[in-house]
């Protein structure tokens, strides 16, 4: 009978002891090492802030202090700072309108795409049907077709619905050119997905629905969460598609190009305006962030 020596402290060479244990001088080259990267990191990271910054600062300026000075004095003189540029957009009928338009037509443009994609990518992962591998390269080939093409045809489409100028339209728009993408991603996520647990789910009787609900939609939470972010971003910034399929139904972007269209000076409203409708999506990205890295490399390794 044998027996496996454990490897002791003593029997270890002092190579391998160096490798799993560096020393001080091994740990502070390495940090030099890393020190250029990382400083050129937080540079970079401080100029994307900087004009976000400056836009807070600016929509917390009083109008007057707005004219006479840069946003950048605010940070020596705190006491130029009020909330009264956010109280007057508050009371502004026509931005908080267009708030709630955009709320409506942000949350129907990425929750419906979600769901009929998730669908779709379903039936491409999971069913054989004629033609499967063909319709899917068809799905990967609309990616590529730009909104420009679209919106005459759609224009005519809708004046003859009567949806035209209606957040119903706007949503369906945002559904129609966001199911491409949908369906890719969501797609090679699932494909991931052991058939073993679906087998054993209809085994034990769970009809296509159940397995859809019950299996794919909680283990396809990263890459549907990625989606999200993505889909509610390009929806709630949209401007080229509100400015074409609405007149009276106005989301927060178009308001926003009005004011400075006619207001030209009117910072005062445009500032807090544009920083609220900044701070909305920002808070949607980071209450989802930590399914976004997940969702993007979905697909990506076998």
């Amino acid at each position: 009978m044998t027996t496996t020596e454990v490897p002791t402290l003593a029997t270890v060479p002092p190579e391998a002891r160096a490798r799993a244990h560096p020393g001080v001088g091994s740990r502070i080259a390495r940090t030099l090492t890393r020190a250029p990267i990382a400083i050129i990191l937080a540079i970079v990271g401080v100029a994307w802030l900087i004009p976000t910054i400056g836009l807070l600062l600016t929509s917390l300026l009083v109008p007057q202090e707005i004219q006479r000075t840069g946003w950048w004095n605010a940070i020596t003189e705190p006491g130029l700072l009020s909330l009264d540029n956010y109280r007057e957009v508050l009371d502004n009928g026509a931005i908080t309108s267009s708030l709630w338009t955009t709320v409506w037509i942000s949350v129907g443009g990425t929750l419906l795409p979600i769901l009929v994609g998730a669908m779709a990518a379903y039936a491409f992962a999971f069913l054989d049907f004629p033609f499967r591998d063909w319709l899917f390269i068809v799905v990967v080939g609309l990616l590529v077709v730009p909104i420009q093409m679209a919106l005459i045809p759609i224009f005519s489409l809708y004046n003859d619905l009567g949806i035209f100028d209606t957040v119903l339209g706007l949503i369906l728009f945002h559904t129609a050119f966001g199911l491409p993408f949908a369906i890719f991603l969501l797609r090679n996520f699932f494909v991931g997905i052991p058939r073993e647990l679906l087998e054993a789910a209809r085994i034990d009787g769970a009809s296509e629905a159940r397995i859809f609900v019950r299996v794919i939609l909680p283990l396809g939470l990263p890459a549907i969460a990625s989606l999200a972010i993505f889909q509610f971003l390009w929806t709630w910034n949209d401007l080229l598609i509100a400015l074409t399929l609405g007149r009276e139904t106005q989301p927060i972007t178009v308001a926003i190009f009005s004011q400075l269209r006619q207001f030209g000076g009117n910072i005062e409203i445009i500032a807090p305006a544009a920083f609220i409708s900044l701070v909305i999506p920002l808070a949607v990205f980071f209450a989802f962030q930590r399914y976004f890295v997940q969702g993007l490399l979905a697909g990506s390794v076998k």
